[in-house]
């Protein structure tokens, strides 16, 4: 087929890495990107980028020689100045979570362990959160050099921040920073979760989807595949930040052209229909997995929950209270006296819509930040006339 062809579907497959001459990797023993010799993880990232634009089909989407140049300028800095390549060393995250102690495990993904520890600084400790890759399964490796990726070039107060990582010794770690209050899914029917916070954590997560989407960046799309409040995690201020980039897909071409893949990945219960029924994935099909998130919120319950007491994922249950005319009863009893009416009726439009079964009717991430503004403008100018929402 071709080294073109090749490379481009190594790119999207997230396994470019291992077609790299082992001439450059050799010498570097256990860590692949050691600080001496051998390519550094963000440097090779940067290149492969630049290289895989400049085999884009189509003639105006591949980049301008300028940009060539200055992207491999920007690889060649990376590699010469390992300051900015984040990596921290194995012993120093394994003292800092007690050696990855099971007191210290405070969650478990689809590819490994979450633990938390305590690094000193000057004025006493701060706290991280380090993913450690379960190897034993001989998976996972693209998943981690995914999500390094993105959170590499993908930077914004939205999304969780990379702190640095580990590729040593059979290890492979990465280290974020702490939200301290944990995922949103622990919150959904805590009553001291008011409809405004709920409001402005899907502010947040709207804003990070359009990010992403390349709503306010020149950067490639990135299509997040696995929307759920378990990847919504919050701190001390209730502000949400967006996670777990591991099935995550980065595409070089425009936002207009259909991204083709073999199989759906994602959570059942939030993944779109369409993709999990044809393999057929766009940025839509991360809108419908967030009006999912944006009905649990409203709700106050997970789309699990409604599988196991109505007998169908919250999806379902929706749309049958909507043709029922009975959408206002799904709304959580602790909130209800909190929300007017009108901003009640902007909610649930926008969320509704990112649900609809034709993905060409979602609203775009953009779309959704921008009405989600406009409920909470409404929320604040009406609830001073005391039009909140009061069912029986």
């Amino acid at each position: 087929m071709g080294l073109a062809y090749v490379a481009q579907r190594g790119f999207h497959e997230r396994t470019l890495m291992e077609m790299i001459d082992p001439i450059i990797k050799e010498g570097s023993g256990d860590n692949m990107f050691a600080p001496s010799r051998g390519p550094n993880l963000i440097s090779l990232e940067t290149f492969i980028k630049i290289a895989c634009e400049c085999l884009a089909e189509s003639q105006d989407q591949r980049p301008t020689m300028k940009a060539v140049v200055e992207g491999l300028e920007k690889a060649l800095f990376f590699q010469e100045n390992n300051t900015d390549d984040p990596r921290i060393s194995l012993e120093d995250i394994a003292k800092a979570t007690q050696n990855f102690h099971d007191d210290n495990c405070i969650g478990k993904g689809g590819f490994g362990n979450v633990y938390i520890g305590k690094v000193s600084k000057v004025d006493g400790f701060d706290t991280i959160v380090a993913k450690r890759l379960d190897t034993r399964g001989g998976q996972g490796e693209k998943q981690f050099r995914n999500e390094l990726q993105i959170l590499f070039n993908y930077k914004h107060e939205n999304i969780i921040r990379l702190l640095g990582y580990c590729d040593e010794k059979g290890a492979k770690v990465i280290v974020y920073e702490y939200a301290s209050r944990g995922s949103l899914d622990r919150y959904l029917n805590d009553t001291h979760l008011t409809w405004m916070k709920r409001l402005n954590i899907c502010l947040d997560v709207a804003t990070a989807l359009d990010f992403l989407h390349g709503g306010v960046t020149t950067q490639s799309t990135v299509i997040h595949r696995d929307i759920k409040t378990e990847n919504v995690l919050l701190n001390d201020e209730w502000k949400a930040k967006l996670a777990d980039y591991g099935l995550s897909l980065i595409s070089v071409i425009n936002k207009e052209t259909d991204y083709i893949i073999d199989h759906a990945c994602g959570t059942e219960g939030y993944v779109d229909p369409l993709y999990r029924k044809s393999g057929f994935l766009t940025m839509e099909s991360d809108i419908y997995s967030f009006g999912v998130v944006l009905f649990e919120i409203l709700c106050g319950r997970s789309t699990f929950w409604f599988r196991k007491h109505e007998g169908q994922f919250l999806p379902s249950f929706i749309k049958q209270r909507f043709e029922e005319g009975k959408h206002n009863e799904v709304v959580f009893e602790a909130i209800r006296a909190q929300i007017v009416l009108k901003a009640l009726s902007s909610f649930q439009t926008i969320a509704d819509r990112c649900l609809n079964d034709d993905r060409e009717n979602r609203p775009t991430a953009k779309e959704v930040m921008e009405q989600l503004k406009k409920t909470l403008e409404l929320q604040e100018n009406e609830s001073s006339v005391g039009t909140s929402l009061n069912l029986k």
